[in-house]
């Protein structure tokens, strides 16, 4: 009987963590398209931050207009798109830069790149053969600085 008990338990513990367990994957708030004045306050909070801060908050504001990037290319907004993608790369570069700096909240950030790539690449083939390079290009940068994140994350 008992191990009858344990064999049911070890069966019905992984279903249980998957039904208990919410998914890791987007969620409402990720799916939110922010306006013009959104992103500008999210820009000037990142900018104005404390240093130590500045790498979670300029992350925050990649992802943000990375799913924005991603609803301008499903839309088949490819000047947007394009547009939104140098954005993308310019803070991307601005978080490299602060990596150096004792940051904060670093696994949150490294999280949070993760979920910014993975969406980004799920994007690829909905660009137009133009405009491929140029989101491929915007995903190596955002690879780079996942990566770099984790190294910082390992550091500390």
């Amino acid at each position: 009987m008992k191990t009858t008990s344990r064999a049911l338990a070890l069966l019905l513990t992984p279903i249980l963590f998957l039904t208990l367990t919410p998914p890791v994957h987007a969620t409402a708030a990720d799916d939110t398209i922010p306006d013009a004045q959104t992103l500008t306050q999210m820009e000037v909070q990142a900018r104005q931050a404390n240093p130590r801060d500045q790498c979670y908050l300029y992350t925050q504001l990649v992802h943000t207009m990375t799913v924005m990037a991603v609803k301008q290319i499903a839309d088949g907004d490819d000047n947007g798109a394009n547009a939104t993608l140098k954005e993308i790369n310019y803070y991307a570069q601005i978080i490299q830069a602060n990596l150096a700096k004792n940051t904060k909240r670093l696994k949150n950030a490294q999280m949070l790149m993760d979920r910014t790539t993975v969406r980004l690449a799920e994007a690829l083939h909905l660009t137009s053969d133009e405009d491929r390079a140029d989101a491929k290009a915007t995903l190596k940068q955002l690879n780079l600085v996942q990566n770099q994140i984790l190294d910082q994350v390992f550091k500390h």
